[in-house]
């Protein structure tokens, strides 16, 4: 998947704040609404239960 947003932009967590000049490979992302949301490290651990529980069944 290409990432739309433009070279010069930081990648910003869409929970604190945190900000990277390249996607950490320790951080993850959901598309909402055709939109890449970026979560850093530490709110990834945070929010672990909530990612897991949007999964479709069939990945487990």
């Amino acid at each position: 998947m290409n990432d739309a947003r433009p070279p010069e932009e930081p990648i910003v967590c869409s929970r604190c704040g945190r900000t990277a000049e390249e996607p950490p490979v320790t951080w993850t992302f959901s598309v909402e609404n055709g939109a890449r949301r970026y979560l850093c490290e530490a709110c990834s651990r945070e929010n672990l239960r909530s990612i897991e529980g949007r999964l479709d069944p069939s990945w487990w």
